[in-house]
């Protein structure tokens, strides 16, 4: 084979030139993803643990790729710095309080840095500045807790197949609730009875709403007729203390009173004359006799009456 043709140097110069294209795209493409061409300020933060968290991997603001993770360094025991990239352009976005979290891509997928937002009143992240960070929450301790809660579900599933078997064989309470009719029928009898006595309370408060509803308005009506003789009265004493009617003359009238008191003062003169009439009378030589003769007879009553009692309490002292 002629290595020396046109055609295998034309080839050549192709193959070297594509080579060259593919090598110098590639370069592109990757210095494009790790920032080598774009301007970039420096962020830090610490972890206690990075949780696979490698050189390289990307880095997240508001769900948009920033920058790469430059350096990951151990500080001491507890403490592993790492290092960031993030793309100049971004600087404006990025707040001093803002937070630095481990995540992944995906479930299973890579790790990745995310930078949360921070306040609005805060200023502006500085190329060096060193942000907070938030520890991440291991894969390891996620499993370890779902085993402990899966081993919690395995006894309290154990332990309401139980109770069910219990309940389907018609033991505790609830088994005797469902297994036995005759506590079934208690249940509705009482059902029942709270229904019709609810029913009857409900007629008693029906029939004791109409009751007061009559006796409300029977108060009504007194009250009316109360205002109403309440107005006669107020009218008859303001005529009294007018002076108007009889009532009213008899005591706002001089003369009148004086006319009472003339015929009462007369009435006592007029008693007195009787009752010596009456003493003459008795003095008088015709009824003389007879008012001796009663006075005599009373006096025999009296004497006879104090003889007949001698006698009684006489008997009453004897000895039985």
């Amino acid at each position: 084979m002629d290595t020396h043709t046109q055609k295998f140097k034309v080839r050549l110069g192709l193959f070297v030139v594509g080579g060259l294209a593919l090598f110098m795209m590639a370069i592109f493409i990757i210095g494009k993803q790790k920032n080598l061409f774009n301007p970039v300020f420096k962020l830090t933060t610490n972890f206690y643990n990075v949780s696979g968290l490698q050189v390289g991997n990307n880095i997240r603001f508001s769900g948009i790729n920033v920058g790469t993770v430059d350096v990951i360094s151990i500080i001491n025991d507890s403490t592993v710095r790492v290092d960031m990239l993030v793309r100049k352009e971004v600087q404006q976005f990025i707040k001093s309080d803002s937070k630095v979290a481990i995540g992944s891509e995906g479930l299973i997928g890579d790790r990745l840095l995310i930078i949360t937002q921070g306040t609005t009143d805060a200023p502006l992240a500085k190329d060096g500045q060193h942000l907070d960070s938030t520890e991440p929450v291991e894969t390891d301790a996620i499993i370890a807790s779902l085993q402990v809660t899966a081993g919690s579900v395995e006894v309290i599933t154990k332990e309401l197949a139980e109770v069910m078997t219990n309940v389907n064989s018609g033991k505790g309470t609830l088994g005797r609730l469902i297994q036995d009719s005759t506590i079934a029928e208690d249940i509705n009898q009482t059902i029942q009875n709270f229904k019709e006595s609810s029913s009857r309370l409900n007629e008693t408060m029906e029939a004791s709403r109409q009751n007061l509803t009559d006796i409300l308005a029977s108060l009504r009506v007194t009250a009316d007729n109360s205002e109403g003789i309440t107005k006669q009265v107020e009218r008859s004493v303001i005529e009294i203390n007018e002076g108007k009617g009889t009532l009213g003359r008899l005591i706002y009238d001089t003369i009148i009173a004086g006319n009472i008191n003339s015929t009462i003062y007369n009435l006592n003169k007029t008693t007195e004359g009787l009752n010596s009439t009456i003493e003459a009378f008795q003095h008088s030589l015709l009824l003389k006799g007879m008012f001796k003769k009663k006075a005599a007879a009373d006096e025999l009553k009296m004497i006879e009456a104090a003889e007949q009692e001698a006698a009684e309490q006489k008997e009453q002292d004897q000895p039985k």
